[in-house]
């Protein structure tokens, strides 16, 4: 009798990726992969393997590289199943897949985000950036898709949208928008301290863009993260370091 095969479909994860923050990505990934009790897809949203897909230009405003290409993780799923996207400066510290429950609770959303509402306390950005403010500030920054609920997500629409229409929510009806817990986009430094966050979210930056970030609240958790990842690293020959 033939052997039944167990097909599992991993979850999708997009990491947004500038070429100014490679090391934020890879741990990020990391901590992902080391808390997940099932298959991971791990990819990055990167403009420069979007050629033919996305052709804006970018803008003044965009403090990263994906800040408007992430809005396209739908088409990149081809509007099947449930995707996950996190900027890249992010440490996750629990297992994503507990991220399931909410569209199995709320089969009616679209999307899932954490609702902040805060104003930043600083006027300018990590890369010197203005600190644009503007209703669903960061709602953006870790969102859980249901794919096909997302087709407004076009590649025409993501493509002449305006920024502010894309990171505002205005392709999805707000009834469709589901609350996930702030615990899962802690912003640090914007929220007091959390033992209980399951993504930390460095919003003000991290130390891997130079040591004048090195007070940063709860940058420990991160360097222990890094730490971890070279770590394994080392056992392996110090291909990574």
């Amino acid at each position: 009798m033939p052997r039944s095969r167990v097909v599992i479909d991993p979850l999708r994860v997009f990491i947004g990726w500038d070429s100014k923050e490679p090391l934020a990505f890879a741990v990020a990934a990391h901590s992902i992969l080391r808390r997940s009790s099932r298959p991971v897809s791990i990819m990055p949203i990167a403009r420069s393997s979007l050629h033919g897909i996305y052709t804006r230009e970018r803008g003044l405003t965009e403090s990263t590289e994906f800040s408007l290409t992430r809005f396209l993780v739908p088409l990149l799923s081809n509007y099947r199943g449930i995707s996950l996207f996190m900027d890249c400066d992010v440490l996750v510290q629990a297992d994503v897949y507990d991220l399931l429950m909410f569209p199995l609770a709320y089969p009616d959303k679209a999307v899932f985000c954490c609702q902040h509402d805060y104003i930043p306390k600083s006027l300018t950005k990590f890369d010197g950036h203005e600190q644009t403010k503007y209703p669903r500030k960061n709602w953006s920054s870790v969102m859980l898709f249901v794919n096909d609920r997302c087709q407004a997500l076009s590649q025409e629409y993501v493509n002449h949208a305006s920024g502010l229409e894309l990171h505002r929510f205005k392709w999805v009806q707000d009834e469709q928008i589901g609350a996930l817990p702030l615990e899962w986009n802690h912003l640090v430094g914007e929220y007091d301290a959390n033992p209980n966050a399951q993504i930390l979210h460095y919003t003000n930056g991290g130390i891997w863009q130079g040591p004048e970030y090195s007070d940063i609240p709860e940058m420990e958790l991160w360097l222990r993260e890094l730490d971890l990842m070279l770590g394994r690293a080392k056992a392996l020959g110090g291909v990574l370091v």
